[in-house]
């Protein structure tokens, strides 16, 4: 197989031998030079110069063009892969999971602790502050009568005291 690779190889390189010489041949003549005066060798010359000049000319062209078309491929390429990136993100929605729901779905079976969070809440219990303080429904100016005086700022005293020590 491998010697068959090799034979068409081979043919493959011979017929690009054969092809680029036939073109050659078709497009430069043969150059001769033998029997010409130095005014003729000179025309010669200038008309090769000027062949060679039109060649480079066509090349340069060719070599921008190629290059220009290369930087235009890439910049596509590039927006191709900036395109294909993007995509709508849809919207989120809201899910409600518990917290060892979301530990399992992180951690998968590693999860063996209980994360109930509201078993380790204090209970508190709500006070009847209203229940504590009977209130004196009287007439007023007697107890402003008997607030008034030091033995009054004493009696306020002892009474703010009184609730907090039981």
């Amino acid at each position: 197989m491998l010697a068959k690779a090799k034979e068409c190889w081979e043919q493959e390189h011979e017929a690009r031998e054969a092809e680029k010489s036939r073109y050659l041949a078709e497009r430069i003549p043969a150059l001769e030079t033998r029997g010409l005066s130095l005014s003729a060798l000179q025309d010669l010359c200038r008309d090769l110069h000027a062949k060679v000049e039109v060649v480079d000319e066509e090349r340069y062209d060719i070599e921008a063009k190629c290059l220009h078309n290369t930087r235009e491929i890439k910049d596509l390429k590039l927006k191709v892969l900036d395109l294909r990136g993007k995509f709508k993100r849809p919207p989120l929605r809201r899910v409600r999971v518990s917290a060892d729901a979301m530990l399992r779905a992180l951690l998968g079976s590693k999860h063996k602790v209980s994360m109930d969070l509201r078993a380790n809440l204090k209970s508190v219990k709500k006070e009847d502050t209203e229940k504590e303080r009977p209130v004196e429904v009287g007439d007023w100016r007697k107890n402003v009568e008997a607030m008034s005086g030091m033995e009054g700022r004493k009696k306020m005293f002892d009474a703010a005291k009184s609730p907090t020590s039981q």
